[in-house]
């Protein structure tokens, strides 16, 4: 495709599932290139939640290039998950007006707990449907969803995979990979992270460092139910794509995040 760059740059895919990220080089400069990517990258710019944003424009074929600055650095290792690094970004990232504010404007959406259950059970397999343990948690989840208010929604990355954090080699941390964003109950997110990389019985410690405060029991059961239709979409998932292996791994925890709580 036309860049619609300067003379001298040379411009290098990078691998991804989306195809639309690419290294521009010219001498020693490097820029980040990605085609088509939300308006709403300008405000994650503002706030340092991603690389700095250099400019945006229409290329000849009408898509939008965005450039951002290219930083050294690595992805978070899964040990590096419960760090109160992490833990303070994803706060700023939940608790920011300006963020919340242009994703609305840029037609961002509500993601309620129906539109979860509801992606579950959309071409969900017999095998599944009819797994005793399965379809005890789904009628669960669906007698219980949680009533947080609309109002409190706040903006969502929707995929915290220990890849999508990039660490410089001056020690900033940023979220990279806004294709899942959405705006959501922030319990969503939390449990996420939760379910891959924190410990069960760290649970409330570790919340308790990311609102600077004891959880709530209400919190609590709202985590418990996102973990839970989390774990049966990522179920979902790997039964579709043939990983039986994994499959049953994860129905062993969510077995487990069962037996370790008040079950909804």
């Amino acid at each position: 495709m036309d860049f619609n760059l300067e003379q001298g740059w040379e411009i290098l895919p990078i691998g991804g599932d989306t195809g639309t990220a690419y290294m521009a080089v010219n001498n020693d400069e490097r820029i980040f290139l990605k085609r088509n990517t939300s308006p709403f990258l300008a405000a994650l710019s503002l706030e340092e939640i991603v690389p700095r944003l250099i400019w945006s424009k229409r290329t000849i074929s009408g898509d939008t290039l965005t450039a951002q600055e290219w930083l050294n650095g690595r992805s978070l290792k899964r040990n590096e998950m419960c760090s109160l690094q992490v833990s303070k970004l994803l706060y700023r990232l939940h608790h920011s007006s300006l963020l919340k504010k242009m994703l609305l404007q840029v037609g961002g959406q509500a993601y309620t707990p129906a539109d979860l259950l509801a992606q579950y059970f959309n071409g969900l397999s017999d095998d599944l449907r009819q797994h005793p343990l399965l379809h005890d948690v789904s009628s669960r989840l669906k007698e219980k969803q949680p009533q947080l208010e609309r109002s409190n929604y706040e903006v969502c990355h929707g995929d915290l995979n220990h890849k999508n954090w990039l660490l410089s080699e001056s020690g900033q941390l940023y979220l990279v990979d806004w294709e899942a964003v959405k705006l959501a109950d922030p319990a969503l997110d939390l449990s996420m992270l939760m379910c891959q990389y924190v410990p069960r019985k760290d649970w409330k410690q570790w919340l308790e460092r990311y609102e600077k405060r004891l959880p709530t029991a209400e919190m609590m059961m709202r985590i418990n139910w996102y973990a839970m239709i989390n774990l049966l979409l990522v179920i979902k998932h790997n039964y579709q794509r043939g990983h039986f292996h994994e499959m049953n791994q994860d129905i062993i925890k969510l077995s487990q995040v069962i037996k370790n709580q008040n079950y909804i």
